[in-house]
Protein backbone atom coordinates (compact mmCIF):
# COMPACT_ATOMS: atom_id res chain seq x y z
CA UNK A 1 0.00 0.00 0.00
CA UNK A 2 1.97 3.66 -0.99
CA UNK A 3 0.20 6.22 -0.19
CA UNK A 4 1.00 9.55 -2.03
CA UNK A 5 0.88 13.06 -1.28
CA UNK A 6 2.38 16.82 -2.32
CA UNK A 7 2.19 19.41 -0.10
CA UNK A 8 2.70 22.63 -1.13
CA UNK A 9 3.15 26.06 1.87
CA UNK A 10 0.73 27.56 0.25
CA UNK A 11 -2.61 24.75 0.21
CA UNK A 12 -4.94 24.99 2.94
CA UNK A 13 -5.60 22.79 5.92
CA UNK A 14 -8.66 21.72 4.47
CA UNK A 15 -7.04 21.61 1.25
CA UNK A 16 -4.50 19.11 2.62
CA UNK A 17 -6.86 17.26 3.96
CA UNK A 18 -9.12 16.56 1.16
CA UNK A 19 -6.55 15.02 -1.02
CA UNK A 20 -5.34 12.62 2.13
CA UNK A 21 -8.84 11.64 1.92
CA UNK A 22 -8.74 11.26 -2.10
CA UNK A 23 -5.15 9.26 -1.48
CA UNK A 24 -6.78 6.83 0.34
CA UNK A 25 -10.14 6.30 -1.14
CA UNK A 26 -7.88 6.00 -4.58
CA UNK A 27 -6.33 2.36 -2.57
CA UNK A 28 -10.17 1.50 -1.78
CA UNK A 29 -11.06 1.75 -5.31
CA UNK A 30 -8.18 0.23 -6.91
CA UNK A 31 -8.51 -3.01 -4.44
CA UNK A 32 -5.24 -2.08 -1.95
CA UNK A 33 -7.59 -1.71 0.67
CA UNK A 34 -9.88 -4.38 0.89
CA UNK A 35 -13.05 -4.22 2.83
CA UNK A 36 -12.23 -5.22 6.12
CA UNK A 37 -8.27 -4.29 6.14
CA UNK A 38 -6.97 -2.15 8.76
CA UNK A 39 -5.02 0.85 7.78
CA UNK A 40 -2.06 2.30 9.30
CA UNK A 41 -1.84 4.24 12.69
CA UNK A 42 -2.38 7.87 12.11
CA UNK A 43 1.25 9.00 12.68
CA UNK A 44 2.68 6.15 10.29
CA UNK A 45 -0.11 8.00 7.62
CA UNK A 46 1.34 11.34 8.37
CA UNK A 47 4.90 10.33 7.98
CA UNK A 48 4.40 8.44 4.81
CA UNK A 49 2.78 11.93 2.88
CA UNK A 50 4.74 14.12 5.15
CA UNK A 51 1.38 15.83 5.97
CA UNK A 52 0.31 16.77 9.74
CA UNK A 53 -1.54 13.96 12.10
CA UNK A 54 -4.67 16.76 12.13
CA UNK A 55 -4.92 16.61 8.33
CA UNK A 56 -4.94 12.86 8.83
CA UNK A 57 -7.20 12.73 11.54
CA UNK A 58 -9.35 15.09 9.57
CA UNK A 59 -9.19 13.44 6.28
CA UNK A 60 -10.17 9.86 8.23
CA UNK A 61 -12.59 11.41 10.01
CA UNK A 62 -14.33 12.32 6.37
CA UNK A 63 -14.10 8.92 5.14
CA UNK A 64 -16.37 7.65 8.21
CA UNK A 65 -18.84 9.68 7.70
CA UNK A 66 -19.48 8.91 3.97
CA UNK A 67 -19.41 5.65 4.66
CA UNK A 68 -15.76 4.13 3.85
CA UNK A 69 -13.90 3.64 7.01
CA UNK A 70 -14.82 2.85 10.79
CA UNK A 71 -13.06 3.05 13.89
CA UNK A 72 -11.96 -0.71 15.39
CA UNK A 73 -12.60 -1.33 18.88
CA UNK A 74 -9.68 -1.00 20.95
CA UNK A 75 -7.92 2.27 18.18
CA UNK A 76 -7.39 1.97 14.67
CA UNK A 77 -9.87 1.95 11.39
CA UNK A 78 -10.62 -0.46 8.91
CA UNK A 79 -11.99 -0.06 5.35
CA UNK A 80 -15.93 -0.74 5.58
CA UNK A 81 -17.80 -2.73 2.51
CA UNK A 82 -18.86 0.35 -0.46
CA UNK A 83 -22.13 -1.09 -0.18
CA UNK A 84 -22.42 -1.61 3.75
CA UNK A 85 -25.62 0.24 3.66
CA UNK A 86 -27.27 -2.78 1.61
CA UNK A 87 -25.72 -5.68 4.88
CA UNK A 88 -27.91 -5.40 7.70
CA UNK A 89 -31.27 -5.36 5.43
CA UNK A 90 -29.97 -7.85 3.59
CA UNK A 91 -29.20 -10.13 6.32
CA UNK A 92 -32.46 -9.43 7.89
CA UNK A 93 -33.90 -10.64 4.58
CA UNK A 94 -32.43 -13.68 4.59
CA UNK A 95 -33.31 -13.85 9.01
CA UNK A 96 -36.72 -13.50 7.83
CA UNK A 97 -37.10 -15.85 4.53
CA UNK A 98 -35.34 -18.86 3.90
CA UNK A 99 -35.79 -18.56 0.21
CA UNK A 100 -33.74 -15.38 0.05
CA UNK A 101 -31.25 -17.48 1.36
CA UNK A 102 -31.51 -19.81 -1.58
CA UNK A 103 -31.67 -17.00 -4.07
CA UNK A 104 -28.77 -15.15 -2.47
CA UNK A 105 -26.85 -18.62 -2.60
CA UNK A 106 -27.97 -18.94 -6.15
CA UNK A 107 -26.30 -15.77 -7.19
CA UNK A 108 -23.05 -16.55 -5.30
CA UNK A 109 -22.96 -19.73 -7.99
CA UNK A 110 -22.65 -16.66 -10.70
CA UNK A 111 -20.32 -14.18 -9.52
CA UNK A 112 -17.74 -16.73 -7.88
CA UNK A 113 -17.69 -18.55 -10.49
CA UNK A 114 -16.81 -15.36 -12.51
CA UNK A 115 -13.97 -14.53 -9.50
CA UNK A 116 -12.63 -17.94 -10.19
CA UNK A 117 -11.98 -17.20 -13.51
CA UNK A 118 -10.23 -14.38 -13.47
CA UNK A 119 -8.42 -15.33 -10.65
CA UNK A 120 -6.71 -18.42 -12.72
CA UNK A 121 -5.54 -15.93 -15.66
CA UNK A 122 -4.70 -13.28 -12.99
CA UNK A 123 -3.26 -15.33 -9.84
CA UNK A 124 0.51 -14.91 -8.77
CA UNK A 125 2.82 -17.75 -7.44
CA UNK A 126 3.00 -16.23 -3.94
CA UNK A 127 -1.17 -15.65 -4.37
CA UNK A 128 -1.08 -19.53 -5.40
CA UNK A 129 1.22 -20.91 -2.66
CA UNK A 130 -1.28 -19.09 0.20
CA UNK A 131 -3.87 -20.60 -1.44
CA UNK A 132 -2.58 -24.03 -0.92
CA UNK A 133 -1.71 -23.37 2.52
CA UNK A 134 -5.22 -22.33 3.13
CA UNK A 135 -6.32 -25.80 1.74
CA UNK A 136 -4.01 -27.74 3.71
CA UNK A 137 -5.74 -26.17 6.54
CA UNK A 138 -9.10 -26.83 5.42
CA UNK A 139 -7.60 -30.19 5.53
CA UNK A 140 -6.20 -30.83 8.87
CA UNK A 141 -8.63 -33.10 11.14
CA UNK A 142 -7.25 -31.01 14.34
CA UNK A 143 -9.18 -27.67 12.74
CA UNK A 144 -12.57 -29.78 12.40
CA UNK A 145 -14.17 -27.54 15.20
CA UNK A 146 -13.55 -24.31 12.53
CA UNK A 147 -13.70 -25.56 9.42
CA UNK A 148 -16.31 -23.36 8.08
CA UNK A 149 -14.15 -20.48 9.21
CA UNK A 150 -11.36 -21.89 7.08
CA UNK A 151 -13.48 -22.57 4.13
CA UNK A 152 -14.53 -18.97 4.30
CA UNK A 153 -10.93 -17.84 4.27
CA UNK A 154 -10.39 -20.26 0.94
CA UNK A 155 -12.66 -18.28 -0.94
CA UNK A 156 -12.00 -14.81 0.28
CA UNK A 157 -7.97 -15.52 -1.07
CA UNK A 158 -9.39 -16.87 -4.04
CA UNK A 159 -11.38 -13.50 -4.89
CA UNK A 160 -8.48 -11.77 -4.04
CA UNK A 161 -6.54 -13.46 -7.11
CA UNK A 162 -9.87 -12.03 -9.14
CA UNK A 163 -8.16 -8.68 -8.40
CA UNK A 164 -11.31 -6.38 -8.93
CA UNK A 165 -12.10 -3.91 -6.05
CA UNK A 166 -16.13 -3.47 -7.15
CA UNK A 167 -16.39 -7.73 -6.46
CA UNK A 168 -14.66 -7.77 -3.12
CA UNK A 169 -16.48 -5.01 -1.65
CA UNK A 170 -19.99 -6.98 -3.28
CA UNK A 171 -18.33 -10.32 -1.51
CA UNK A 172 -18.52 -8.50 1.85
CA UNK A 173 -21.99 -7.90 1.71
CA UNK A 174 -22.41 -11.81 0.84
CA UNK A 175 -19.73 -13.16 3.18
CA UNK A 176 -21.47 -11.30 6.06
CA UNK A 177 -24.98 -12.30 5.25
CA UNK A 178 -24.05 -16.03 4.62
CA UNK A 179 -22.28 -15.76 7.68
CA UNK A 180 -25.37 -15.33 9.66
CA UNK A 181 -25.85 -19.24 8.75
CA UNK A 182 -22.80 -20.28 9.94
CA UNK A 183 -24.50 -22.89 12.28
CA UNK A 184 -26.19 -24.45 9.20
CA UNK A 185 -22.90 -24.66 7.18
CA UNK A 186 -21.16 -26.51 10.30
CA UNK A 187 -24.35 -28.80 10.62
CA UNK A 188 -24.86 -30.05 7.04
CA UNK A 189 -21.53 -28.88 4.73
CA UNK A 190 -18.65 -30.19 7.22
CA UNK A 191 -20.77 -34.03 8.73
CA UNK A 192 -21.36 -37.35 7.73
CA UNK A 193 -18.46 -37.63 5.09
CA UNK A 194 -19.19 -34.13 3.33
CA UNK A 195 -16.56 -32.67 4.46
CA UNK A 196 -14.66 -35.01 2.34
CA UNK A 197 -16.85 -33.80 -0.33
CA UNK A 198 -15.60 -30.26 0.02
CA UNK A 199 -12.19 -30.63 0.29
CA UNK A 200 -11.99 -32.39 -2.69
CA UNK A 201 -13.97 -29.62 -4.99
CA UNK A 202 -11.32 -27.03 -3.05
CA UNK A 203 -8.69 -29.14 -4.64
CA UNK A 204 -10.41 -28.99 -8.10
CA UNK A 205 -10.39 -25.31 -7.73
CA UNK A 206 -6.75 -24.73 -6.66
CA UNK A 207 -5.57 -27.45 -8.91
CA UNK A 208 -7.42 -25.59 -12.32
CA UNK A 209 -5.53 -22.04 -10.87
CA UNK A 210 -2.24 -23.33 -10.61
CA UNK A 211 -2.86 -24.22 -14.49
CA UNK A 212 -3.97 -21.12 -15.43
CA UNK A 213 -6.83 -22.66 -16.87
CA UNK A 214 -10.04 -20.32 -16.64
CA UNK A 215 -12.88 -22.39 -18.38
CA UNK A 216 -11.98 -25.15 -15.51
CA UNK A 217 -11.42 -22.73 -12.69
CA UNK A 218 -14.78 -21.56 -13.66
CA UNK A 219 -16.61 -25.11 -14.03
CA UNK A 220 -14.96 -26.45 -10.27
CA UNK A 221 -15.95 -23.68 -8.71
CA UNK A 222 -20.11 -23.82 -10.36
CA UNK A 223 -19.86 -27.70 -9.45
CA UNK A 224 -18.71 -26.83 -5.56
CA UNK A 225 -21.35 -23.82 -5.48
CA UNK A 226 -24.25 -25.82 -7.19
CA UNK A 227 -23.58 -28.93 -4.37
CA UNK A 228 -23.61 -26.45 -2.05
CA UNK A 229 -26.83 -25.35 -3.38
CA UNK A 230 -28.55 -28.33 -3.32
CA UNK A 231 -28.07 -28.56 0.69
CA UNK A 232 -29.44 -25.03 1.08
CA UNK A 233 -32.51 -26.70 -0.26
CA UNK A 234 -32.73 -28.61 2.52
CA UNK A 235 -33.79 -25.76 4.54
CA UNK A 236 -36.75 -25.03 2.59
CA UNK A 237 -37.47 -28.74 4.37
CA UNK A 238 -36.71 -27.80 7.31
CA UNK A 239 -36.38 -24.02 8.38
CA UNK A 240 -34.78 -24.91 11.49
CA UNK A 241 -31.27 -25.91 9.94
CA UNK A 242 -31.52 -22.26 9.17
CA UNK A 243 -31.16 -21.03 13.09
CA UNK A 244 -28.14 -18.02 13.38
CA UNK A 245 -25.24 -19.19 15.81
CA UNK A 246 -22.45 -16.88 14.91
CA UNK A 247 -21.32 -16.56 18.49
CA UNK A 248 -18.51 -19.42 18.57
CA UNK A 249 -17.33 -19.31 15.01
CA UNK A 250 -13.87 -17.08 14.63
CA UNK A 251 -13.89 -14.47 12.19
CA UNK A 252 -11.85 -14.40 9.31
CA UNK A 253 -9.02 -11.67 8.62
CA UNK A 254 -9.20 -9.67 5.51
CA UNK A 255 -7.38 -10.65 2.60
CA UNK A 256 -4.56 -8.05 2.28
Amino acid sequence: MTLVHDESSSVTHDRISDRVAQSVLDLITRGELMPGARLPGERQIAETMQVSRVSVRAALQQLKAQGFLAAVQGGGTRVLSSVKVMDEPLTEMVRQQVENLYDLAEIRVVLESWAARRAAVRATPPQIEELRALLDRLGDPARRAVRATDDLAFHLAMAKMAGSAVYMHILAVLRDTLKQKVSFHRKELFVGGKDAVTLEHHRDVLAAIEKHDPDAAAQAMAVHLNWVLKHYSALRENPTLAKVDVAPVEDVAPVE
